[in-house]
Parts: structure tokens; sequence; C-alpha cells
């Protein structure tokens, strides 16, 4: 009796280019949006992906045979795919779009990576070649959406499980076992592989990436496309017709006593019911 082939994991990481959490933001003054010309780095979220990934693969071992990156954006993304490398990814795929052009909307990131899978899938010689898992932050910090995982799964028609907290994976059963944050604590689920996994705060800490990390990354591969490579129109769907800044906080005052509020609330035009 032939021994069965040992399966093999690819997984698919993709990571964004957004404005770095500790900037802080303001409307541009077209009021078309927010101000770009500040630093930027890699979306929270996906680095914890990234780490999740590359830590599945120190745990798995041979079991995982490739981690690649992938973003969408301007030439400048380009950076933010050197920190996955240097964080642990073999390689990475750039979907390059002019610097004017506005950030593609979730449903037509969603089907760029489909098409990115896709593509990847048809052109695999045997199984083990494939991509069997995408792991992706729950969310990016500058639009806040949080859909991109749970339509990518949709269109693939592949399991998900979304703010994990906690996975595990058992090659052996083609299986994931996930542990994720709900509103009440924490579900824990098990999925079939081909899976689309989205990261929580709390599934692990992120590595900071060492200096021969960095200069081994600069010599990784990068695959540069385009949209019309992969078939997706990026034109937007949806229409930002103002952006505005939350007017600000008046100050408050004081009163000596209850009366004084009383008189105050009802100044203001504030009536008991």
């Amino acid at each position: 009796m032939r021994p069965s082939a040992v399966r093999l994991l690819n997984i698919l990481v993709p990571v964004k280019r957004a404005v770095d959490y500790a900037v802080k933001i303001r409307v541009n003054p077209q009021q078309t949006g927010i101000d770009t010309n500040v630093k930027h780095s890699m979306n929270p979220f996906d680095e914890i992906a990234v780490e999740e990934a590359v830590r599945l693969r120190e745990k798995l071992k041979d079991s995982v045979k490739s981690i690649r990156a992938v973003t969408i954006g301007p030439p400048k993304s380009v950076d933010t795919l050197r920190t996955a490398l240097a964080m642990g990814a073999d390689s990475a795929i750039h979907v390059e779009v002019p610097d004017a052009a506005a950030a593609p909307e979730p449903l037509a990131v969603a089907k760029t990576l489909r098409a990115i899978i896709e593509r990847q899938n048809a052109a695999a010689k045997t199984p083990e070649e494939k991509v069997d898992l995408v792991i992706l932050g729950k969310q990016a910090i500058d639009d806040d959406l949080g859909v991109t995982g749970q339509m990518l799964a949709g269109l693939l028609g592949w399991s998900q499980a979304t703010f994990a907290s906690k996975v595990e994976v058992d090659v052996a059963k083609n299986e994931a076992l996930v542990v994720r944050e709900i509103d009440g604590g924490a579900e824990e689920i098990r999925c079939r592989l081909p899976l689309v996994l989205t990261t929580d705060l709390r599934l692990n800490e992120p590595r900071y990436a060492s200096l021969p990390n960095i200069m081994k990354a600069k010599k990784k591969p990068v695959e540069k496309l385009s949209p019309s490579d992969l078939g997706v129109d990026y034109t937007p769907q949806l229409e930002t017709l103002k952006v505005t800044e939350p007017p600000k906080r008046v100050g408050g005052g004081k009163v000596a006593n209850v009366d004084e509020l009383i008189a105050k609330l009802k100044e203001a035009g504030i009536e008991a019911v």
C-alpha cells in the first residue's frame, strides 16, 4: 500500500499600507478625504496576520511550504511588502495602482485576491502547490470596514473564521481549530481547509524584524501585477460626498447647587419627562 502524500500548506497573507497608527488624522483642505502626506506603515491587524503565518511555519515546520504576502497600492506599497518579507514571508505580489488612484473598495480587493488564488491554483501541477490558507487582518485602521475576509470566503466558497484569537492547524486532518472573539466572550469552531482567517488583536504580538532579515528581504522576489492582469475593475461603486472633522468639544461649567443646575438645564431647553 502506497503511503499518502504529505500535505503542504501554502499561505497567502494580504497586507495593506495605511496611515501609521500614531499619526493624528486630519481632513484634507478639499474635504474629500484625509491628508495622506504623512507617515505610513503596515496595517497593525495585517502585521498580526503575517506573524501568525510565520508562527504556523515555526510550529508545523516543513508542513508549511510557502508564505506569500500580497498588497494593492501605489509604488510606495512595496515598502509594506518588504516589511512582511523581513518578518518571514518568502515572496510577495504587488498589484500596483497609480498614486492618484482611489483606494480599492473591499469587494474589489476580495475579487483581486480571488483572482490571485485562482491564478496560482490553475498553474499548480500538484495539490501541494495550491493556496490552502488566507490570513488577513480583520479590518484596516483607515476605513474600519472589516468585510474583505468575509467577501473573499464568499467568492471562493471556502470556510471562514473571523476575529481569531487562537489558531491551531492540523495538517493531517486538513482542518483548523479556531477560537474567535464574540460579544459574549469566545467561540470555538472547527473549519475544513481551504480557509479564510481574519485576525484579532489577542491572537499574537508581532515580532520586530531584525537587521539581517531586513537585508535578506531586499533579495526576496516581489512579483508586480496590474488590475488588468487579473481582470479586476477598480472603478469605485461608492462616492464620498464630503469629509469633515467632528465638532470641537465645548468646555463645561460648574454650578453651586442643584437649583442652579436645574435652572441651567431649563435654559438649555431640557425639561423633565
